[in-house]
């Protein structure tokens, strides 16, 4: 079986899209998912399941639409995707370490997608990066170092412009996604 970690876009924020975690895990373990098991209350759910990536979008947004009335977009990746993610950050520890002393809350995020955005749309994105804001497109994963914060800024607010739905976690989020997998693992 693959270990597969769901990230759900909108869900518990700022009082929207409401979904209890517990039930969540109720719902998705009745469409057949094993070890389910989610992280804090903005949709991070790993799961067990021989499906394929494509198959459980689908399987996983449909149920949460027919049980919860919620339409969601839903961004899978593999235990050894989140991994790369997390050992391939595109920063410097020094970038880190900057932007962590100045940034209003987390520095480092992560917009995952679906799909991989087209060359054009990368390079429309990309052209709002400053001094202040970094960014990398990696395939499907867009890297986002913050010096003043996520809130307001220009590359937080176009993310847009890639023109495919992106759900962002924070770096905090993706590591502890990460340790929850190795727990899965053992």
């Amino acid at each position: 079986m693959t270990i597969y970690i769901a990230l759900l876009r909108g869900i518990n924020v700022g009082g929207h899209n409401k979904i209890i975690m517990a039930e969540l895990r109720s719902s998705l373990e009745q469409l057949g998912l094993h070890n389910v098991k989610t992280y804090i209350q903005s949709g991070n759910i790993l799961f067990e399941s021989d499906e394929t990536e494509e198959l459980l979008q689908t399987k996983i947004h449909d149920k949460i639409k027919e049980d919860f009335g919620i339409s969601s977009v839903v961004v899978i990746r593999t235990a050894e995707e989140i991994q790369q993610i997390v050992n391939q950050s595109p920063f410097s520890n020094q970038e880190i370490s900057e932007a962590e002393q100045s940034c209003k809350g987390e520095c480092l995020h992560v917009a995952l997608l679906p799909a991989a955005p087209s060359k054009v749309n990368s390079d429309k994105f990309l052209s709002l990066a400053n001094e202040r804001e970094l960014s990398v497109i990696n395939g499907r994963d867009v890297y986002l170092l913050f010096f003043d914060s996520i809130r307001n800024s220009k590359l937080g607010n176009n993310l847009k412009k890639l023109e495919i739905p992106a759900t962002v976690r924070n770096w905090k989020t993706l590591m502890k996604l990460s340790s929850m997998v190795e727990e899965l693992k053992h």
